[in-house]
């Protein structure tokens, strides 16, 4: 699903600067992995995983975020951290995108869940 993951990626940014969040990367690789969003609001840098799925899926794309692909994440956001030298407080976000199928990319349900790692 990759052409529905980027268009997801790109429906998740346009969301996001609707809400005021100032997008500083998309799409940031190193050798630990890979961020989808990096954004900016309130003193706070959100690494943002952007997750596509049908609306017939199994489960919900938030769910597809495993302990492992959190740790990857994490380690990526603290290369990046240390490239840009940013101030602002880190928080790791999950936004989720719902399609009407796997072929057809209408949205019908996304969520922007802040903070979504937990402590």
């Amino acid at each position: 699903m990759p052409q529905n993951g980027s268009l997801g990626e790109q429906y998740a940014a346009q969301a996001l600067q609707k809400k005021g969040y100032r997008i500083a990367d998309m799409n940031f690789r190193c050798r630990y992995g890979e961020i989808d969003i990096i954004a900016e609001k309130d003193g706070y840098i959100a690494f943002v995983e952007v997750k596509t799925r049908a609306a017939n899926s199994l489960y919900s794309p938030a769910e597809a975020v495993t302990a492992s692909k959190q740790r990857k994440i994490i380690t990526t956001a603290q290369h990046y951290l240390l490239q840009s030298q940013s101030k602002l407080q880190p928080r790791f976000d999950v936004f989720e995108v719902v399609t009407a199928s796997k072929n057809d990319f209408r949205v019908i349900k996304s969520e922007h869940i802040e903070n979504a790692f937990g402590a």
